[in-house]
């Protein structure tokens, strides 16, 4: 029989035939090297053509920062992955690699795609639409560059500010963080009324495979320490950080990474209890795990354990593939030696490698494995940036408006004959964007396409307005100026992760003390930005007009000043517990003594009224 008439009356190779079938006719013809290749993820970096189509490897990644090069557009990047897929296409099997990135505010990865505010914004929106549109969004600029999953949505439920993934949490309530999982039927579009609960689902090829992370607990860990260890019933584990995991599941979510973090001194990559007999078996499950980044490493420390231990835990406790992300070579080998030696049962491989075929086959990469150029013109699109900036306004807090309770201090008069714009983040476009945004960490300046709060107070006021700029007014800066007002922009500087965790949060770069210095002189309208809250002096808010929090709102700075300005009213509500000192933390609405600055589901509108807590 020729190949094409072997290739014609194989089942995997039938689009007609069901998902299921296709998998297990597929399995039936792969050898344990192809097999082990499939649960094998590797960085861009490191991939070689001749390895993507000799070892069958499924899956490649690029970390952050990590794309074809420097300011790449969206072309050159769908050119990069389709050559990658190109060289799978011709292996034995043709089974297509499946592509990945984290994409968890817009295609952050990509010079000028939208980006969107990070989570604990989208939490303080409270709007469930808009969160699901924002998912599409990001959904057709990550496909139009070829990638085909995503590692996002991060549904921590964060109970502490001094974790450095903080921003990445919709908020520190579960109900709030259930809602808004709600961007999975976006990236992945909605499944059909009577999809079955735990079955991963994928819309189309405008949609995108998504992630929901970090399987379980990493929001509440011990003081907040990136990557620690829960301490907690498994009732509290359950109701308090699982609870997002079953919407993320009903709304068919096609792979769940597991965490760094420990739950009671258990590493999650190694927890069989939660990785396979909650999560796979209680939970139905029928996705796959995939694990984070060199994440079985971690198993080695701080005991020097060998990989292959590694390895083995790993795999046996139910993660299914492993991004390496470089030493994937030496993966292979031990991973065969491991079955081979019987440490690893074959049957474990076959699950593992059954569930990440049967996401390639629901997400259609073997009809369609190359990029759909037709959707490049979204990326960076003039309604995804309006889109972003509607999230931008709704994502605003405003947490004091005026001294006077009966004076209001905003809207700001867009017509003011002098305006001071001062502070570090004024005008950075990269510190408006925080971590994860074209590096892993981010940066500072120039980094992407979009608007400064500066560039966007400077388009709103009328002609005859002075805007004065200086992030560090000194005295002479208000000597015979008489300014109208001014607007002071403060906040952290982009970090990621680890890098992230902060036992102090105080506002950076002298902050506090530039607010007050501005505000004695001239009536201030502070905005903030950060990825949680941070410490506010009481000196601060007695001195300051209007204090608004805006998060990390991303590449349209426009939002902030469509709010304040007064064409729009203020929606926001704190995602979180805003703690008077660090001391106090944990605090959690609920708690016993409970005594915040400004609690959970606090905001004012123009009028000073509070909004409902919702």
């Amino acid at each position: 029989m020729s190949r094409e008439a072997e290739e014609a009356n194989c089942v995997y190779r039938n689009p007609n035939e069901p998902v299921e079938a296709r998998v297990r006719d597929l399995l039936s013809r792969m050898t344990l090297k192809e097999k082990a290749g499939q649960i094998t993820q590797i960085e861009k970096s490191v991939a070689t053509l001749s390895a993507i189509k000799g070892l069958s490897i499924g899956s490649i990644l690029s970390g952050g920062g990590s794309g074809p090069f420097d300011r790449a557009s969206a072309a050159d990047w769908a050119d990069m992955i389709d050559n990658f897929q190109n060289a799978a296409l011709q292996s034995r099997l043709g089974i297509p690699i499946l592509y990945a990135t984290d994409a968890v505010h817009g295609h952050n990865n990509v010079y000028g795609a939208t980006i969107f505010p990070h989570n604990v914004g989208l939490g303080a929106t409270r709007d469930v639409d808009l969160v699901q549109r924002i998912g599409a969004a990001t959904a057709l600029e990550v496909r139009a560059t070829g990638v085909h999953c995503t590692f996002a949505p991060c549904v921590a439920v964060s109970r502490d500010p001094r974790w450095g993934r903080c921003y990445e949490s919709f908020s520190e309530d579960t109900e709030i963080v259930r809602k808004m999982t709600s961007i999975v039927a976006g990236l992945q579009g909605l499944p059909p009324d009577g999809h079955p609960n735990g079955y991963p689902y994928l819309a189309g090829r405008k949609n995108v495979i998504a992630c929901a992370k970090h399987f379980v607990g990493d929001g509440g860990t011990d003081k907040g320490i990136n990557e620690g260890n829960a301490l907690s019933s498994f009732g509290d584990l359950e109701k308090i950080h699982m609870a997002p995991y079953l919407d993320c599941l009903s709304q068919g979510v096609s792979t769940i990474m597991a965490s760094y973090s420990s739950w009671n001194g258990s590493k999650l990559h190694s927890d069989y209890f939660l990785l396979t007999h909650i999560l796979k078996e209680k939970m139905g499950f029928k996705g796959f795990v995939i694990s984070d980044w060199e994440g079985i490493d971690r198993l080695s420390q701080p005991h020097g354990l060998d990989y292959r231990y590694c390895i083995s835990t790993s795999i046996n406790a139910g993660v299914d593939m492993v991004m390496v992300p470089f030493r994937y070579e030496k993966f292979l080998e031990d991973l065969i030696f491991l079955v081979e030696s019987g440490d690893i049962p074959l049957a474990r491989i076959d699950d593992a490698v059954e569930r990440i075929l049967r996401v390639k086959f629901i997400a259609g990469l073997f009809e369609h494995p190359l990029t759909d150029r037709s959707l490049l013109d979204s990326v960076g699109s003039k309604m995804h940036r309006e889109l972003a900036r509607e999230a931008v306004r709704k994502s605003l807090v405003l947490l004091k408006n005026g001294k006077d309770p009966n004076k209001p201090f905003l809207p700001l008069d867009r017509s003011a004959r002098r305006i001071l714009v001062a502070g570090t983040h004024a005008d950075d476009l990269g510190y408006q964007c925080g971590g994860w945004t074209i590096t892993w960490h981010g940066s500072s300046g120039r980094i992407t396409i979009g608007s400064t709060i500066l560039e966007a107070i400077q388009e709103t006021v009328g002609d005859k307005t002075e805007v004065i700029h200086e992030q560090y007014p000194s005295p002479d800066t208000f000597a015979d100026k008489d300014f109208s007002f001014a607007i002071v922009v403060v906040g952290e500087a982009a970090y990621a992760e680890a890098m992230g965790d902060n036992s102090s949060l105080e506002i950076p770069f002298s902050g506090t003390d530039l607010i007050i210095s501005v505000a004695s002189r001239v009536p201030t309208l502070v905005i903030l930005i950060s990825g949680r809250p941070l410490v506010l002096d009481s000196r601060l808010l007695e001195n300051v007009d209007a204090f608004v929090a805006a998060w990390l709102p991303g590449s349209e700075g426009g939002g902030i000043a469509d709010v304040v300005f007064g064409d729009y009213d203020f929606e926001g509500l704190l995602p979180m517990t805003w703690f008077r000192r660090v001391d106090q933390l944990p605090m959690n609405a609920g708690d016993q003594s409970y005594d915040p600055l400004f609690p959970i589901g606090f905001g004012l509108k123009f009028g000073m009224e509070n909004l409902p807590i919702k």
